[in-house]
């Protein structure tokens, strides 16, 4: 290895100082999770019943990391934890093996990755490419630490309920084989029952012993069936708990929710339709022409509820969703997204942690008002990178959800509905608000809707792990996207303006 400048040491030494604070919050460390210091922030006074604190302390906390940034420069360190200085020199071993020990960028990306990801990636022996003429250096790190880390989900590409309780189980080929021959009464027993602790030949037995039970549920109807095959239309023909309250989030000209609304009005449900829009109405009407018609067809003729300026991922201090504790049997979030910056792609590292953020916040958000054994269905495109399929089914799992079945979006019952940008690009690319044909943003055959039960374990959680984002240091010292060609002060003002949107963002306010 190439010897380094002791200035640069020097430089990686300062660096690590400043960000000590955010990453002990990150890392969820012990002083971290011990209750905050006073703060003037409104959010850190909102009252929040005790059982719901969980599902918004990860918002809240990621807000005070970009807050912490404005602290004064003369405020006492913290001490650094013996696992915080090993995780710095595994750090350091990197940027002065790359030969970047400046690249403020990339000492970002490496401090916001966990110590498991850190071994991985030492021993795996990667370089990113420094004369990559198409992606910087950061950016080629930060994808290929997710496709590291992908590798041990399941693929984001279809994948039917046996594949799944397959991967989740790290069964082999041959049982995989037999669960496919399975009856879709003696399947859906052996979905819902095996827990590790018998030999799954032995839950098969007891399956096909089980008396038939028809207690009147869709779940229990044609028990001889083939198992995979009726599962799969379970999944694709939405037959969901006719009883359960079903919510939508972020269908910003609710054509989604028309559509479900319809969809449960004809199957007989009885339980309430929930339209929200991360949008408040005013901002709705400026794009979307035909959305008070659409409202009130969804109030006057499916009896579905409209809510306006709902964050999914802040649900928890939400005055509208009082009382709807434990109650949602379905919840939908299609094609998230966190929106767009001007100068940069969805996947680079001083973006992206919005993205992985969004999901993260959104499933642990949800613990609090999902039934046990609802569904949740995340559509979104195998290739996006922003919100990547890794980040829908990692925050999935990490929060009890059990990953059941990937289906291609175009095998869904409710695929045919306006697609919208869900930005102000939606003013002037949507002439066709019926079948919406503007939208061709992204490969239709790639799109998939990820399908997930939530399958408490009663356990208590650990805080939820949030995605550091970077500070006002890191974007000063940015040379990507908008910083690109800019130097002096207004490279100064161009981070404070970023820094700020982020501050906005993380508060629960659109922007774009």
């Amino acid at each position: 290895m190439a010897e380094v400048e002791e200035q640069d040491i020097t430089e990686l030494e300062q660096q690590d100082e400043d960000v000590t604070e955010i990453l002990a919050s990150a890392e969820n460390t012990d002083e971290a999770a011990a209750p905050a210091e006073e703060s003037s922030d409104d959010d850190d006074a909102v009252d929040v019943e005790e059982h719901l604190k969980d599902a918004v302390e990860g918002s809240l906390r990621l807000k005070r990391l970009l807050s912490r940034d404005d602290d004064e420069p003369g405020k006492k360190k913290r001490k650094v934890t013996a696992a915080e200085a090993e995780k710095d020199k595994k750090v350091k071993l990197l940027l002065i093996k790359w030969g970047l020990a400046q690249d403020k960028v990339v000492k970002h990306v490496l401090d916001g990755s966990s110590v498991e990801d850190l071994d991985e990636l030492i021993k795996s022996g990667y370089v990113p490419d420094k004369f990559n003429e198409w992606k910087t250096t950061c950016e080629l790190l930060t994808r290929y630490m997710c496709e590291m880390r992908e590798k041990k989900l399941p693929r984001g590409t279809a994948c039917d309920s046996v594949a799944a309780f397959a991967h989740r189980w790290k069964l082999d080929l041959a049982k995989d084989k037999v669960l496919r021959t399975l009856k879709h009464g003696e399947l859906r027993y052996v979905l819902s029952t095996y827990d590790g602790t018998k030999e799954l030949k032995e839950v098969i037995e007891e399956a096909q012993n089980e008396n038939e039970v028809d207690d009147y549920t869709t779940a229990s109807s044609v028990p001889k069936a083939p198992g995979l095959a009726a599962l799969s239309r379970f999944t694709r023909l939405e037959l969901i708990d006719p009883m359960a309250d079903a919510a939508v989030f972020g269908d910003a000209n609710l054509t989604f929710a028309l559509k479900l609304a319809k969809h449960r009005k004809a199957l007989g449900h009885v339980g309430r339709v929930i339209a929200t829009t991360f949008e408040d109405l005013d901002t709705l009407r400026e794009r979307y022409k035909e959305i008070d018609d659409s409202i009130k067809t969804l109030e006057q003729d499916y009896f579905a509820e409209v809510w306006h300026g709902v964050d999914c991922t802040r649900i928890a201090i939400d005055d509208k969703f009082k009382g709807l504790e434990k109650s949602l049997g379905a919840v939908y979030y299609n094609f998230p997204h966190s929106g767009a910056i001007q100068g940069f792609f969805d996947g680079h590292p001083i973006v992206n942690w919005r993205h992985e953020n969004l999901m993260r916040l959104f499933f642990r958000a949800l613990r609090g008002f999902m039934k046990p054994g609802g569904v949740v269905k995340v559509a979104s495109n195998l290739g996006a990178v922003g919100v990547r399929y890794s980040y829908i089914i990692g925050s999935a799992i990490e929060n009890e959800f059990l990953h059941i079945e990937t289906v291609p979006f175009l095998e869904w019952h409710l695929h045919r509905y306006g697609r919208s940008y869900g930005d102000k690009r939606d003013i002037y690319k949507r002439p066709d608000a019926t079948n919406n044909q503007s939208y061709n943003a992204q490969a239709a055959d790639r799109d998939m809707v990820y399908c997930f039960s939530y399958a408490p374990t009663g356990e208590q959680m650990p805080p939820q792990f949030v995605r550091v984002p970077p500070n006002l240091k890191t974007l000063q010292a940015c040379t990507d996207g908008p910083f690109k060609n800019l130097q002096g002060q207004a490279k100064q003002n161009m981070a404070q303006q970023l820094y700020k949107r982020f501050v906005v963002e993380i508060s629960g306010t659109h922007v774009g």
